[in-house]
């Protein structure tokens, strides 16, 4: 915990934020490439960033995959001397970050369910809005980059994938599928935090709810949250400091995460 006492972070003995900190561990950031352009933004010219390593959008559709692509990310963070802690820009991401080994480098994440709380600057912010406005969908200039979201354009292009995977006889039923769980939806908000910003991409969001039948919104994001977690200004509300020998593990309350004991290694 970071209030109260000092605490060891690598080694070094850092005292807790909202009274002192006369370092910032050296650190290595893990990110989804949804927030690449965002982070690099915001990590320019911070000294104790050491590397920045982006691992594709869409993980948290496969779980299991995406906690094996941050495995891996984690243990080669850890062989290098110079990382003292490891900072993912991660939700909970369908759980894909509980189960992480890490011996050494403590691990810092936002509480958070995804990358929206990210781009809102806070988690109550966040809840709030999915209570005033339930079923929506977010849009943001990574999203719109890296992944297809609900549109025109996605279901052109999955009609082109359907068609070669299963054949034309399969296309239909496949866009039924497709079109049940977009269902769930009735609104496109854009978001973002001042970087990589186009008017382009509003307009297709905008674009994008017309042709779903959804109501549209634009919602002015806060990088502040992004900003501390790779500045170091780690406090408990926000963040979770995830000890050496600890796992990430969901709560039943507004925390979002909690730190457990890892079991001893077999």
């Amino acid at each position: 915990r970071l209030s109260g006492k000092s605490v060891k972070i690598a080694g070094r003995l850092v005292c807790p934020l909202h009274l002192s900190v006369p370092t910032v561990p050296s650190l290595t950031v893990i990110t989804c490439n949804v927030l690449e352009d965002e982070v690099r933004h915001y990590a320019r010219g911070l000294a104790h960033v050491r590397a920045l390593v982006f691992l594709p959008q869409g993980l948290h559709n496969e779980p299991q995959r995406l906690q094996r692509e941050l495995q891996t990310a984690v243990d080669a963070a850890e062989a290098e001397a110079e990382t003292e802690a490891i900072a993912l820009v991660y939700g909970l991401c369908s759980r894909g970050v509980e189960n992480l080994r890490h011996r050494r480098c403590p691990l810092v994440i936002a509480r958070a369910h995804d990358c929206v709380t990210l781009f809102l600057g806070d988690k109550d912010r966040y809840a709030q809005y999915l209570r005033e406005h339930p079923g929506t969908y977010w849009y943001s200039p990574g999203w719109i980059k890296s992944h297809a979201p609900p549109g025109p354009d996605r279901e052109a292009r999955l009609r082109r994938e359907y068609a070669a995977r299963y054949g034309e006889e399969e296309v239909e039923y496949l866009m039924e599928v497709e079109r049940q769980w977009i269902a769930n939806y009735n609104r496109a908000t854009y978001v973002g935090l001042g970087v990589g910003e186009t008017d382009a991409d509003i307009r297709y969001t905008r674009h994008c709810a017309g042709c779903l039948g959804w109501s549209f919104d634009q919602v002015k994001g806060d990088p502040q949250l992004l900003v501390d977690l790779l500045a170091g200004r780690w406090d408990e509300r926000r963040f979770l400091v995830v000890p050496p020998d600890h796992f990430i593990r969901l709560t039943a309350d507004d925390s979002i995460i909690k730190a457990v004991p890892q079991p001893p290694a077999r």
